[in-house]
């Protein structure tokens, strides 16, 4: 597929990093307009007090209103298993189409099953406002976003493109933290190395933005690099490293790794786009299965 790449637009990017979910928010803005979106956004969790604060949407919230901007999409780049959305808050503070990749279908009906939910729980993706397919395009003020449909840490994975910044999800990471994990359900470390692949074949000067960020052997946590230094220099893809490299690597690696801390309750509200599920009574609750995962 060709994608309408347009490197002639530079729009503004501010990052917000959560430091209990290692997660980096941004705010996008058209050059040209007063248009904005809201890429990745967190909801705070005591998961151990099972009590949910808005701490980090709030400042996403007060950054928009402070620079008089208008919040036209916040947008999901996939499913997170590490931290919960804050979509419906922010949305319905500030307006916006919440969107996220159309095969969200695949992610609800995986999970809807293992969290046992019932007949009521809609697993079309419609509590979404927007489903993104490979190559879409979108319109944040005058500037055009376009959605890339990069499988692999999930089937629901997109990365985000608007002008020359790239917003990557976990496809990928900083060069020295490599890629994310592909043994969730529906993961591929075939389909990830090949979604990789699509995004290094962007420009070389094309800004990419971590969705996450570990300060990898202490260094001061970082967000942006570009494709020419992920191709260069990426511990897991980079130089002269194969596609058999990489899925034999990635393969041996999730074996060993732990389920992130707040799988359970991010799983749950981020394929609801956000919503914390309700009991039969109308009260936020959340579910734990038991060896289910």
């Amino acid at each position: 597929m060709t994608y309408p790449v347009n490197m002639n637009i530079t729009p503004d990017v501010q990052a917000f990093f959560d430091d209990a979910t290692n997660t980096i928010s941004y705010i996008v803005k058209d050059p040209t307009s007063d248009a904005c979106a809201i890429i990745d956004s967190v909801m705070d969790i005591d998961y151990a007090a099972g009590r949910i604060t808005f701490d980090h949407a709030d400042e996403l919230i007060r950054q928009i209103e402070t620079r008089g901007l208008k919040l036209e999409w916040i947008i999901e780049t996939h499913v997170h298993a590490d931290h919960l959305s804050a979509a419906p808050y922010i949305q319905q503070k500030l307006g916006g189409k919440i969107g996220v990749g159309h095969k969200i279908t695949v992610v609800q009906e995986v999970f809807g099953k293992v969290f046992n939910e019932g007949t009521e729980f809609q697993r079309d993706g419609s509590q979404f406002d927007a489903l993104f397919e490979d190559g879409d395009t979108y319109m944040i003020g005058n500037m055009q976003g376009f959605a890339m449909y990069t499988p692999g840490h999930t089937p629901a994975c997109m990365v985000h493109v608007m002008g020359n910044a790239a917003f990557t999800g976990d496809t990928l990471f900083m060069p020295d933290g490599g890629s994310a994990r592909c043994d969730f359900p529906g993961g591929s470390a075939e389909e990830l190395y090949d979604s990789i692949m699509k995004v290094l074949a962007l420009p070389d000067d094309m800004r990419l933005f971590m969705c996450h960020d570990y300060g990898p052997n202490g260094r001061d946590i970082q967000w942006e690099t570009t494709v020419a230094d992920e191709k260069a220099n990426n511990i897991h893809v980079g130089g002269d490293k194969t596609r058999e490299d990489f899925i034999k690597f990635r393969t041996e690696r999730d074996a060993q790794l732990a389920m992130p801390k707040l799988i359970i309750p991010s799983l749950q509200v981020n394929m609801r786009a956000g919503e914390v599920p309700t009991d039969k009574d109308g009260n936020p609750m959340l579910k734990v299965p038991v060896n289910g995962l």
